[in-house]
């Protein structure tokens, strides 16, 4: 069996795919996806985000404010909002300096303050890095970020952070990004780490792997980033389904398997 450890069920535009969310699951069950972490990106959505995927049991959420969604949020309120039994990770935070380094600062003191959330509660980070490899390795350095551990999401980065990260707690999830045609060295990245330290993702409803890329992307697919991640790892789709499944719950170990 599989999990997409990451995605946005709120954010599929279900008119565009014809489907319900329901029919869209019950998709990926179909192709052995057995649970789906839906993914904050900010506090105002997460009531709305939450209660779109209540209905489903095999449905975990995430708390927490993404680097390019900038807002002067409450930390309060996170805190609060991230207390709750259903939440069993703290993000999408991190850094993005190649969409948005005029907020460098900002994001910097967001990621912080998420990274010291989740030694707080206890509740593994879910991290975006884009083009802040140092910084972002710093931070959660400086915050003991180790205590709780978690995933750099979406990796598109070097073999030194990925082992950097890896020596932190953390786990490397691999998105569809790695069937692209111009992603040649993190198909080496992915060849080089340990599978025991993977895990597989869509990121749904954006980038869909081959052969789905310029279509909208839906937790399903996740079968064909496992399928490609096995191939380059030189073992069976059985087996990295096995393992990952296993990384995940071992990181969210707030979800009861």
């Amino acid at each position: 069996m599989l999990v997409d450890s990451h995605c946005h069920l709120d954010r599929i535009k279900l008119s565009e795919s014809g489907l319900t969310l329901d029919e869209i699951l019950a998709s990926a069950r179909a192709r052995k996806v057995e649970h789906f972490l839906c993914v904050c990106v900010d506090l105002d959505g997460f009531e709305s985000m939450a209660a779109t995927v209540s209905p489903f049991d095999d449905v975990s959420v995430s708390c927490g404010v993404h680097p390019l969604y900038k807002s002067e949020y409450d930390y309060a309120q996170l805190r609060q909002l991230a207390s709750q039994a259903k939440v069993v990770a703290i993000g999408e935070t991190g850094l993005d300096y190649h969409y948005s380094a005029e907020t460098k600062d900002w994001q910097q003191k967001s990621f912080e303050q998420h990274c010291q959330l989740s030694v707080e509660l206890d509740k593994p980070l879910i991290v975006h890095t884009r083009n802040a490899r140092q910084d972002t390795l710093d931070i959660l350095k400086n915050n003991q970020a180790e205590k709780a551990g978690g995933v750099l999401h979406c990796f598109t980065e070097s073999l030194e952070m990925a082992k950097a990260a890896i020596e932190l707690n953390f786990y490397i999830s691999i998105s569809g990004i790695v069937t692209f045609g111009n992603a040649s060295e993190l198909r080496e990245v992915v060849k080089a780490l340990p599978v025991e330290r993977l895990l597989v993702e869509t990121d749904s409803p954006w980038l869909a792997p081959k052969p789905y890329r310029g279509k909208q992307n839906q937790p399903a697919y996740v079968h064909e980033v496992a399928q490609y991640v096995a191939d380059l790892k030189g073992i069976s789709l059985a087996e990295l389904s096995r393992i990952t499944t296993a990384n995940f719950y071992q990181l969210f170990n707030h979800i009861k398997n």
